[in-house]
């Protein structure tokens, strides 16, 4: 799985859970700051994240992903299932 990949699927998480354009998920937004993504609404993408990828999020290293590109660096370091 690429990067584009995980950035595709990751933009459809965003888009169903905070109702943000697939478009406009790209690797230099921050959640918050661009995307206006609460806390809560980011547990839930990492949850679904963790369903579609098949790899864990835990509470601690949900903090530190502040961009998107954070967030798909780290799911592809995590070892993405296919």
């Amino acid at each position: 799985m690429t990067e584009q990949d995980i950035l595709n699927g990751l933009a459809t998480i965003v888009n169903e859970i905070a109702g943000v354009p697939v478009g406009d998920v790209t690797p230099t937004k921050s959640f918050i700051d661009d995307l206006d993504v609460d806390s809560l609404a980011m547990v839930e993408i990492a949850t679904a994240a963790e369903d579609h990828f098949g790899v864990r999020i835990p509470d601690d290293d949900l903090k530190d992903l502040r961009t998107v590109g954070d967030a798909v660096a780290y799911i592809e370091k995590a070892g993405v299932a296919v």
